[in-house]
């Protein structure tokens, strides 16, 4: 299995990176978590993305799942047509109409038909299955119905936080993964919101007692000094820790 670093930048792109955004590869099969602002591009320049057979997200923030109309441009108006097999999207309730009324460009124009490029599956408590893919699903700790997810092909595993504040139910969901894929996007402070977004230590805390050997932090905020949070991180977890970088290659 390959992990892709599409775009790690956290709430919204920086000058270095894309938002979230984060390509699985496995036996020639192709999904992302999440499609976050700014990701098409990047993701146009890894992969053939009228072939990409799912796109699964965390949570319908912008900086998570707003590229989605972008590829619905790119799929529905290509010269070859729109691909004979729409796109499974793997999301929270709700998601085919928070990207139509992202799509729309006036308060009279009827949502677009995205069924014709899209198929949207409502995120559910038992695993689905991609392809050689088994993904697991862990409501965490966000203002919206925000989801960790983990993936599963060949033996190994990943787990992706998306966004969350501290929850036990991101250390279950990542005990026997072969990589954290956590956020970190706050740095220690008194003023940090509940229930919102991690720490890097926070997000080094939770990779240890799942007991996953390595972490990968990510969602990182333009402003944040990134030094920082590693260190942060490195006081409370002491397995292989690497800052996401966009184009960053990970092999499991």
């Amino acid at each position: 299995m390959r992990l892709t670093v599409i775009g790690c930048a956290g709430s919204f792109p920086s000058p270095q990176s894309p938002a979230s955004c984060y390509l699985v590869e496995h036996e020639g099969v192709a999904i992302t978590l999440d499609l976050g602002n700014g990701a098409l591009g990047p993701l146009y320049a890894r992969t053939d993305i009228r072939a990409l057979d799912a796109v699964v997200l965390s949570h319908l923030h912008a900086d998570h799942c707003l590229d989605l109309t972008s590829l619905h441009v790119a799929r529905k108006y290509h010269p070859d047509g729109p691909p004979p097999v729409p796109v499974a999207v793997h999301g929270p309730a709700g998601t085919e109409q928070r990207i139509a009324d992202a799509y729309r460009t006036t308060r009279a124009e009827r949502p677009p038909a995205l069924r014709e490029v899209y198929r949207f599956v409502d995120h559910a408590p038992q695993p689905a299955r991609i392809g050689p893919f088994t993904v697991t699903l862990a409501r965490v700790a966000h203002p919206v119905e925000a989801f960790a997810i983990r993936v599963e092909a060949g033996g190994a595993a990943l787990v992706y936080s998306g966004d969350t504040g501290p929850c036990d139910a991101l250390v279950e969901l990542a005990r026997g993964a072969d990589l954290a894929l956590f956020e970190a996007s706050f740095l220690a402070g008194p003023d940090n919101p509940r229930d919102l977004h991690m720490t890097a230590a926070e997000a080094g805390e939770h990779a240890a007692r799942a007991g996953v050997p390595r972490l990968l932090l990510t969602h990182l905020v333009a402003w944040n000094d990134q030094q920082a949070s590693v260190a942060e991180a490195r006081g409370t977890y002491d397995g292989e820790l690497v800052l996401a970088a966009p184009g960053m290659v990970v092999e499991l």
